[in-house]
């Protein structure tokens, strides 16, 4: 039996730059309606083993690691926390993506992980998801503000679909 070995090149920038934008204000002029082949729904009950399965598919081709080490009981522990929600978008059967939100101080929302899955990232999807997410955020009931982050490592598009949308920059780290 023959074994080929491949060697893989992995580019990790030396640096990259941690982008915080806020929406003050709801802004319904800028945020695109879903287009009417996609849906989103609330993920009720939280299910833990999906949030995990979201944050690996959607998150591991943009170096998404802080909940990499995670065990069950702290996904779990997550999901249970009722400051936590979480939506899939879908496009018939098909998982196209998700986000979370998270408001532990029950006025200010942020929109913790947004995203669309492989191979639908190029489909003009991400707009009107983080449309969608910007109105589920303030729909819930006291949300005073709404804020992200993001970074060079996510997706090229990412920063200027959030300021598309109306959010602007408030602070800048590099990391």
């Amino acid at each position: 039996m023959r074994h080929v070995l491949c060697r893989v090149t992995v580019m990790i920038p030396a640096s990259c730059t941690t982008f915080y934008l806020e929406l003050p204000a709801p802004r319904e002029d800028l945020a695109p309606a879903l287009p009417p082949r996609m849906v989103v729904d609330e993920v009720t009950p939280p299910d833990w083993r999906l949030n995990r399965r979201l944050y690996h598919l959607v998150g591991d081709g943009w170096q998404w690691e802080d909940l990499d080490e995670a065990t069950d009981e702290e996904w779990q522990k997550r999901i249970a926390d009722p400051t936590l929600r979480t939506w899939t978008a879908t496009v018939g059967d098909t998982l196209v993506g998700y986000f979370e939100l998270h408001r532990p101080d029950h006025v200010t929302t942020e929109i913790r992980y947004l995203g669309l899955c492989p191979g639908w990232t190029d489909q003009k999807l991400g707009g009107p998801l983080l449309g969608e997410a910007l109105r589920k955020a303030w729909g819930w009931p006291g949300t005073r503000r709404v804020w992200v982050h993001t970074c060079t490592l996510d997706h090229p598009s990412a920063l200027a679909n959030y300021q598309a949308r109306g959010m602007v920059l408030y602070h800048q780290v590099e990391c």
